[in-house]
């Protein structure tokens, strides 16, 4: 872990984390994990609020949150950890504050700027997990190479009107985004929220599964969605799994791979127009 301090007791913390402790899978042991453990996360979005909730509450000793961005009133139906008075001030600072709200000794850092190819590999250095709650494929595509560069497991999904997807890059374990998506789709086939629309609960669905499978990978309960791609479709009720296989002919974590350095994200627009 790359935050560690011992687990204190006291009948506070105890009775705090209990319903935790007592699922098997987790226990006083995985407890302890998530106390000294530490989570980036990439978005104080709709995917980054119900994440970064959960995992203060379910007691991750250290917590970062990159996002360069202010509240804007048409934020509110979705990402949940900005109140109303928080319109205008930047993210970071408000979902800081209301962390502090819920968990008074949550050590959260607050990294108030864009993720970028250069500021990428060091951050994701600093923690255990990332978890990616942005909302464009040239940064997630960013958070993906910046996985496999530096071996840090990311939590990766997206949403859209009443669906969404995840996946878990665990990396030299499984594939990685481009695996999965080779290209950057086409701007016609891959519209935003800002384009289509947002449920603000499914947000909140799959930003919190997002937060269950930081957890995982921590305390190692179960089995991580690494090799495979859930979707969710919350307007017909259904949840499927899909297996995804590594590509051997990945350019980041295939058997040759040709990225060696994170890419600017006028890179991987120029793939996205190569793609067009």
């Amino acid at each position: 872990m790359r935050y560690n301090i011992p687990m204190e007791w006291t009948d506070g913390k105890i009775l705090r984390y209990s319903r935790n402790i007592l699922i098997r899978e987790i226990g006083p042991e995985g407890q302890e994990r998530m106390f000294g453990s530490s989570v980036l996360v990439v978005g104080a979005g709709g995917l980054g609020s119900p994440a970064l909730l959960y995992l203060a509450a379910a007691g991750i000793g250290r917590i970062g949150v990159v996002d360069r961005d202010r509240v804007e009133i048409s934020n509110l139906n979705r990402q949940v950890i900005h109140p109303e008075k928080s319109v205008g001030r930047r993210k970071v600072e408000s979902a800081g504050e209301s962390i502090r709200a819920i968990r008074s000794d949550a050590v959260l850092e607050e990294h108030g700027t864009a993720l970028t190819a250069e500021n990428a590999i060091r951050l994701f250095r600093q923690y255990d997990v990332v978890i990616d709650g942005s909302d464009n494929f040239p940064t997630k595509y960013l958070c993906s190479d910046a996985s496999v560069l530096t071996m840090v497991p990311l939590v990766h999904a997206g949403v859209l009107r009443f669906g969404g997807q995840m996946t878990t890059v665990i990396p030299g374990a499984g594939p990685c985004l481009r695996c999965l998506i080779p290209e950057i789709p086409p701007r016609r086939d891959a519209p935003t929220c800002a384009d289509s629309g947002i449920l603000g609960a499914v947000a909140g669905i799959v930003g919190a599964w997002q937060a269950v499978e930081a957890i995982k990978i921590i305390t190692g309960a179960g089995e991580p969605l690494s090799g495979k791609l859930l979707t969710l479709d919350a307007l017909t009720g259904s949840v499927s799994v899909h297996r995804v296989s590594r590509d051997p002919r990945c350019p980041a974590c295939g058997e040759s791979p040709r990225i060696r350095l994170p890419l600017e994200a006028s890179e991987y627009e120029q793939e996205r127009s190569c793609a067009v």
